[in-house]
């Protein structure tokens, strides 16, 4: 089993996920959102199962400093705009195959040891 989690160094939540599975020994292949913007092929996986809003984190410093707290977008425009800035991301998302997550979720993540 290998977990992908895509998030940011600086994300405590993103760290949180890559210890949890760490400590469990569990294989992850970590995709740094500074270094590497994760494309609209991945971020569209989360989209379809969760929707766009569950992807922006509209309470992060990114989201206020671009203003865009009373813009309306397509849901399309929105994946190329989260494809661009990832720090308007909610994280960590994690894959596990066609298992997905957004932020901590410890409990499904317990489930994908089963």
């Amino acid at each position: 089993m290998e977990v992908q989690i895509f998030g940011v160094n600086k994300s405590a939540d993103t760290r949180k996920a890559l210890r949890f599975f760490a400590e469990r020994r569990i294989k992850t292949h970590y995709v740094d959102l500074d270094v590497r913007a994760a494309s609209i092929g991945e971020l569209q996986r989360f989209v379809q199962k969760f929707g766009v809003e569950a992807l922006l984190d509209r309470s992060s410093r990114r989201f206020a400093d671009l203003g865009l707290q009373y813009t309306v977008l397509s849901p399309e425009r929105w994946l190329q705009k989260l494809s661009e800035e990832p720090m308007l991301l909610r994280m960590p998302l994690a894959r596990n195959g066609k298992e997905l997550t957004i932020g901590v979720d410890e409990k499904t993540w317990k489930s994908w040891l089963i």
